[in-house]
């Protein structure tokens, strides 16, 4: 009976090679995206607070503007730009006739949210699901795994635990594999997803405070007797 792992998994029957080949492509992918998430999240972090610190230090709005266009992927910056395009190019928004309703701002930075929110959750799908049916094809070739060392056990014509244990053992690992696999895809999604909500509400808070600078008008409806 091999000890080492290489020799286990050498061992291994050819529906196991499969399943841990599934596995392995999962936890492959799975790894990719959380290396890439983590290293996007935190460059918007960076960004988020180099822009918070410019619209605290700058007092042109201009010059605020040319510096948003800078910053890429920062949630606020993209907010900031959304509201500053509505107005009329050339004034300082003093003016309340001026500036768009309120209540269209406000529709603005919703949709403006949405993307922001669309952007950061791209990928962790595919972690969920890793996390989600990785274990379930880990059972599933501990299953096969088993049933081939039963036909064995019924080649061989006996049941001692020499016969049985190597066929169990190397049913087990693909449980193993798919815990393995899961087990940090989960862990990821919802570090990421709190990531996300902490990234939400700040550029939700600013949305608040940049609208309150503002002098917009409340649109008003006009009745016809």
């Amino acid at each position: 009976m091999p000890t080492s792992a290489v020799g286990t998994m050498a061992s291994l029957g050819i529906v196991s090679k499969l399943v841990l080949l599934v596995l392995l492509i999962f936890s492959v992918v799975s790894w990719a995206i959380i290396i890439a998430k983590w290293r996007g999240f935190r460059a918007a972090d960076r960004e988020e607070q180099r822009f918070l610190n410019a619209y605290t230090d700058t007092k042109d709005r201009d010059d605020l503007r040319k510096q948003a266009r800078r910053i890429t992927v920062s949630p606020s910056a993209a907010v900031f730009l959304s509201i500053m395009d509505r107005i009329a190019p050339g004034h300082d928004a003093r003016h309340a006739e001026d500036t768009p309703d309120r209540q269209y701002l406000e529709r603005v930075v919703r949709h403006v949210m949405e993307g922001q929110i669309s952007r950061q959750e791209s990928f962790l799908p595919f972690l969920a699901t890793t996390g989600n049916i990785t274990p379930f094809i880990g059972l599933l070739g501990t299953v096969l795994g088993i049933i081939d060392a039963f036909q064995e056990i019924g080649r061989m014509g006996t049941a001692s635990i020499s016969t049985v244990a190597p066929g169990v053992a190397e049913a087990l690992v693909a449980t193993a594999a798919g815990l393995l696999t899961a087990i940090p895809a989960v862990i990821a999604y919802n570090y990421f997803l709190t990531r996300i909500r902490k990234s939400v509400f700040r550029a939700e808070s600013f949305s608040i405070e940049l609208l309150n600078a503002l002098p917009t008008r409340t649109k008003v409806e006009t009745r016809v007797p």
